[in-house]
């Protein structure tokens, strides 16, 4: 026996559904899940990403650097995570998109005149003011929280100063000059800064995972990593534990030098191709 009704009710599910689906595909679609009649077969796959140039927040050693700084900061096991896998970028990339306040000042001299209500304004100069980013880094399991450990290693390395130790050919240097990319070309695109201030927030409440910063050596002396040499059992593999969700935040200031300055050009810099012709991103 019928029910009067269903057929009015399963039409209104129908449509709230195609709604729904809408909605969802045109995420999906966004997002660089192919378009094609695959995807209503419930055969979603990403594609594209591949060749798309990479948006996400970065503050990396510049790809020019010498390769003996590159090798001194990430040839070992705590950073090493910053620069190997399918898209090592030699530093850390905010997983979840960070919040970002950017601002600039002109300065202007007051130029005070007898018998005149209003002093006059001499300008002196323009600069970009320190960045401040602030983002969550999300630890799911032991991979993530390697590199949530070499993440906070990279910070800790890169606002010092190169002294004592075996590395003679940058002792005395001061801290390493950073590039700033996110965004696309037209935002921040190898923007040359310098670490000033950084902070991490290790919340009570949240669980922790335990991650191992070096692999176990066993008994075989490992050639090149004497320190692993005397490794005989799992307990002695340096162990550390990463909070599932903290918030870590970045004050960084831009910085140009002499000769980089000498090529600023406003109808380059207006027109954005400066930065292909300098190598390095303006703001």
């Amino acid at each position: 026996m019928s029910q009067p009704g269903n057929k009015t009710v399963g039409t209104l599910v129908k449509n709230a559904g195609k709604g729904i689906w809408d909605k969802t595909f045109g995420r999906l679609t966004g997002s660089g899940i192919r378009t094609d009649s695959r995807i209503t077969h419930t055969r979603a796959k990403w594609s594209g990403r591949s060749t798309e140039k990479d948006w996400r927040v970065k503050l990396t050693i510049p790809a020019d650097a010498p390769s003996r700084l590159k090798e001194l900061l990430f040839d070992n096991e705590v950073l090493g995570p910053l620069a190997k896998g399918d898209n090592p970028v030699n530093g850390i990339i905010w997983p979840i998109t960070p919040s970002i306040i950017y601002s600039a000042a002109s300065n202007y001299n007051s130029l005070s005149q007898v018998h005149s209500n209003y002093p006059f304004q001499a300008y002196q100069n323009s600069q970009p003011n320190d960045i401040n980013i602030i983002g969550d880094f999300i630890v799911q399991n032991s991979e993530d929280a390697k590199y949530w450990v070499a993440a906070i290693g990279f910070l800790r390395s890169v606002h010092k100063m190169f002294f004592g130790g075996a590395e003679q050919d940058y002792r005395g240097n001061p801290p390493p000059i950073l590039h700033l990319s996110g965004y696309g070309d037209q935002m921040f695109n190898k923007i040359p800064v310098v670490l000033n201030q950084w902070n991490v927030e290790l919340r009570a409440g949240v669980d922790y995972i335990c991650t191992q910063q070096q692999p176990y050596g066993g008994s075989a002396p490992q050639v090149g990593r004497p320190h692993l040499q005397n490794i005989t059992s799992v307990d002695d593999v340096p162990a550390t534990w990463a909070p599932t969700i903290s918030m870590v935040s970045v004050m960084i200031t831009p910085i140009y030098s002499r000769d980089s300055i000498k090529k600023f050009s406003m109808r380059g810099f207006v027109d954005g191709t400066l930065s292909k012709e300098t190598g390095i991103g303006w703001l």
